[in-house]
């Protein structure tokens, strides 16, 4: 009966230092995710600007040496992007789009 208050002590101080040993572990856990994120941060960053300076590359060169015609066939590539549900507004001579083109289409196909 003697030894069981000093076995209590013991597990207790054994616990505590346990309990501290985990808490240092977690808290260098938390620092070294701290420093993953920081790192990460900065290399989005860096990615960032490079893509900022190629697009103002690219703009600078669209508009001192690209010929409306390369322009235009650009824009003609790009439309093999487009969805089938894409509507795309062609202007008349007076300024209004052409809005029964799709209903024709489908009234020559129903004949």
């Amino acid at each position: 009966m003697f030894g069981m208050p000093i076995y209590r002590v013991w597990s207790q101080e054994m616990r505590g230092k346990a309990q501290l040993a985990e808490a240092e572990q977690n808290r260098r856990i938390k620092v070294e995710e701290a420093r993953a994120n920081l790192e990460a941060e900065k290399l989005n960053a860096k990615a960032e600007i490079e893509r900022a300076k190629g697009a103002a590359e690219a703009i600078k060169i669209e508009n001192g040496t690209l010929t409306p015609t390369y322009i235009q066939y650009l824009w003609v590539r790009n439309q093999s992007n487009l969805n089938e549900k894409t509507v795309i507004y062609i202007p008349t001579e007076a300024n209004l789009p052409i809005l029964e083109a799709g209903k024709r289409n489908n009234l020559i196909k129903s004949e």
